[in-house]
């Protein structure tokens, strides 16, 4: 399990300067390895698999680097504040608010398109058939995530926008508590926190991100670590690359090791969250960042960032040919 949860107050106090309080990293292998501090959620499949099989920890050794493990219920915080080095895979919509803010951040793999995986829900026995029927009604949606942007996508596809709904600005946890106890007449949600509420209770998709994002993960570094370290960069790469291989390959066996993680959920309802992803993992091409440039132009217009960006001017970083 992961256990440590760095809040802003602690990375404002520490600037994460008292890793030793929070490091999760592998026991050392060289005299004095140097963490790699790596942002997580509960959806970070890929680096889940790498931390609990130990294989990270391994590949990085040899470069004299550990790896430091870090969750976070939202991580545009902590990507902005420069508070760890490498990032896990986050919505396609994450980045755009995170370039808004002018972080320092580069691109340095994507998995490939999922958009089952994130999708906008109500209790079986609701009335609302349609994104239409949510005028008036309380929708759950986590600030600044993919599930945002699908939500700001069908309404707008449905002539609606946010001024027509009540949004509920929950991070994902506290928005599952709040569909859960009826407190939500929709919830905007990615998996597996979409597997959770449809194990929880039954529940009605009248939209997933199909036909308005082909819902993309996306992994960052900061732009000063890429710089100093492309090596250890690249053994990551690798490292995804073969974990989501072993994902596709082995079924049974990682719904075994994430069901655990996940508070024990039934086997059925992770083998459900997993098929919905690719776990395809590849290098970011700029030419096929036209989907972000739509997801930016989108969240300008509902006023959810301040100014228009180009969402293809980001740097990106690729593995050496023939070694990722």
């Amino acid at each position: 399990m992961i256990d440590a949860t760095l809040s802003r107050r602690t990375l404002l106090r520490t600037g994460l300067g008292g890793a030793a309080a929070v490091a999760l990293g592998a026991p050392a292998v060289h005299a004095a390895p140097r963490d790699v501090k790596i942002s997580m959620q509960r959806s970070s499949v890929l680096f889940t698999v790498l931390k609990v099989k130990g294989t990270l920890a391994e590949r990085l050794a040899p470069l004299g680097f550990t790896p430091s493990w870090h969750l976070f219920t939202s991580v545009i915080e902590p990507m902005t504040a420069g508070a760890v080095d490498i990032h896990a895979d986050v919505a396609d919509a994450v980045p755009i608010f995170t370039q808004s803010a002018k972080a320092p951040l580069t691109f340095y793999a994507r998995e490939r398109g999922a958009p089952a995986a994130e999708a906008i829900i109500v209790p079986a026995d609701s009335p609302i058939r349609t994104i239409a029927d949510l005028k008036g009604r309380t929708v759950g949606v986590a600030p600044g995530s993919g599930s945002h942007y699908v939500l700001a996508a069908a309404l707008k596809r449905a002539g609606l926008s946010f001024s027509d709904i009540k949004p509920a600005y929950l991070q994902a946890p506290e928005g599952a508590a709040a569909f859960e106890r009826g407190s939500l007449d929709a919830w905007s949600i990615w998996d597996p926190f979409l597997a959770f509420a449809e194990a929880k209770r039954p529940v009605r998709v009248i939209a997933d991100a199909t036909g308005l994002t082909s819902y993309h993960r996306y992994y960052l570094v900061n732009d000063s670590f890429v710089a100093a370290q492309p090596e250890v960069v690249a053994t990551i790469y690798r490292a995804l690359v073969e974990a989501g291989a072993w994902m596709r390959a082995n079924p049974a066996e990682a719904v075994a090791l994430l069901a655990p993680i996940w508070g024990d959920l039934p086997p059925p309802v992770v083998a459900a969250a997993n098929s919905r992803r690719t776990y395809a993992v590849e290098p970011v091409e700029r030419a096929q960042l036209g989907e972000q440039q739509a997801i930016a132009d989108v969240f300008y217009e509902a006023r959810l960032i301040p100014r228009r960006i180009d969402a293809t001017a980001v740097p990106i970083w690729q593995a050496p040919v023939g070694r990722g």
